[in-house]
């Protein structure tokens, strides 16, 4: 295979790339996010400078369920998500991420710096109830529960649809062959081609377990402010580098 084949190539391996190149869409992405107030020492030590702190001491904790997502199958992920600044702009940090499928942990940490780790997380109705359940390594470290479509938002679309386009901010750290780090980024994107196709606020609990390979519980649940259910079609596109930490701007 010659250089100019090489470069065309997606991802690795090259027999058999990871995954395709995207942009990639999302169709029926479901999400359940419980936002709760947390310690506000602990948030502080989860933010990278030079993000901020916002004044309330907010965590967001989200199932998403995504059945039909481009070059990566059906899957379902779970995580930590901190409200913070950049500059002055509200945006979210991306804590902590876990779900069970290759293809996404790959591009997600190789591509945005997702901070994917493979899991067990769970989306599911049972009964009259909304369930999120989170096992790594044989225990279940997290669960959170919502009453299941109390209070219809539908009619409140292009609130949900904003609140999915909010810019993500990831830490993007990889290391060279040496050992050192090659990329160490603060690096941003943001969601696209948004159509909300079912919105519901309800009551909703979470309840989160010490774990040294999960630790969801270092962000402990203070007071739960709101449970939040939607489905969404999205496109994910490529995203820019925010702040460099191997060439940080002159001060």
């Amino acid at each position: 295979m010659n250089a100019a084949d090489i470069l065309k190539l997606p991802s690795m391996p090259m027999a058999g790339p990871s995954y395709p190149a995207g942009p990639y869409r999302f169709v029926d992405r479901e999400y359940m996010v419980i936002t709760y107030e947390s310690d506000p020492e602990a948030i502080r030590a989860q933010l990278p400078e030079p993000l901020e702190p916002i004044d309330q001491p907010l965590v967001a904790y989200e199932w998403i369920r995504m059945p039909d997502s481009t070059g990566f199958g059906d899957y379902t992920e779970s995580g930590i998500v901190i409200p913070c600044q950049y500059k002055g702009e509200a945006v979210n940090f991306v804590s902590q991420m876990y779900l069970d499928d290759d293809p996404p942990i790959a591009a997600g940490r190789e591509i945005w710096g997702f901070p994917k780790k493979y899991a067990h997380p769970k989306l599911e109705i049972i009964k009259d109830t909304l369930t999120g359940t989170l096992e790594y390594a044989g225990q279940q470290v997290a669960v959170g529960t919502m009453g299941y479509k109390h209070e219809n938002m539908a009619g409140n679309g292009v609130a949900t649809a904003a609140k999915v386009a909010k810019t993500q901010i990831n830490l993007k750290l990889i290391p060279g062959i040496d050992g050192c780090p090659a990329i160490c980024q603060l690096v941003a994107l943001n969601l696209t081609d948004v159509e909300v196709k079912g919105s519901w606020r309800g009551p909703g609990r979470l309840h989160l377990v010490p774990h040294v390979n999960a630790p969801v519980a270092d962000l402990p649940v203070r007071r739960v402010v709101e449970a939040h259910h939607f489905i969404a079609d999205l496109t994910l596109p490529y995203g820019r580098v925010l702040y460099d930490y191997l060439d940080p701007p002159a001060v």
